[in-house]
């Protein structure tokens, strides 16, 4: 493959110093991991924004969480039509090989994936209503939050806010199309859980079903 190139030297030598301390100190760790497989207590789908650093929200070590990331943090709905999944896949895989016990959806402030959506629903993005883009497809699954949310008062940080939210829910509710999802919640093998981070201050708010709103932790 005559496109790949080098590591980036700065990338390297960071690879260097885990090698030579956290490796090194956690030799034993990392040879269990490799012979013994994973076994994570938790699946989580976080945003892919390079802000979002779930392991170190939660202090989580290696070979603890089962971890998928994409634009905004969703989950489509269950469609078993023969094409590529990345998403249902790796909850697949997380719900019925790895038996995760709870299954987190962590959203964000300032999602520029849900900026987007909102900005396409608004009709102030044509370019991500194009049939080719990936993002605009992509955000399409969040369309009926923001039939939630579109009549409501505020500024555009509060929409956002408000239809970052309801991305998690989304997620929460195509979870739920999921049969093995739905009988694993049901058989009380797995729980499912909303979150949201506010990036700024480092809160954190789950969603409590019986108040119907999110709360602080």
């Amino acid at each position: 493959m005559k496109y790949a190139k080098p590591l980036p030297s700065y990338l390297a030598t960071r690879y260097a110093g885990w090698r030579a301390t956290k490796f090194q100190e956690n030799k034993a760790w990392y040879a269990r991991l490799a012979e013994e497989g994973q076994r994570p207590r938790a699946m989580i789908i976080s945003c892919c924004d390079s802000r979002v650093h779930v392991t170190a929200i939660f202090g989580a070590e290696t070979g603890e969480f089962f971890i998928h990331r994409n634009i905004a943090n969703l989950v489509p709905p269950y469609s078993p039509d023969a094409e590529p999944h990345g998403t249902s896949a790796a909850i697949e895989y997380a719900v019925k090989y790895l038996h995760v016990a709870n299954l987190l959806v962590v959203g964000h402030s300032d999602c520029g994936g849900v900026a987007g959506c909102l900005d396409m629903c608004c009709g102030n993005a044509p370019e991500l209503e194009d049939g080719s883009s990936f993002v605009g497809r992509w955000m399409d699954i969040l369309r009926p939050g923001y039939e939630r949310i579109k009549d409501m008062k505020g500024t555009k940080k509060e929409r956002l806010t408000a239809l970052e939210k309801e991305g998690v829910l989304i997620a929460l509710e195509n979870l739920m199309t999921f049969p093995f999802i739905k009988e694993a919640v049901e058989n009380d093998t797995l729980a499912l859980h909303g979150l949201w981070n506010d990036i700024g201050d480092g809160s954190i708010e789950y969603y409590n079903a019986d108040a119907k709103a999110f709360q602080r932790v």
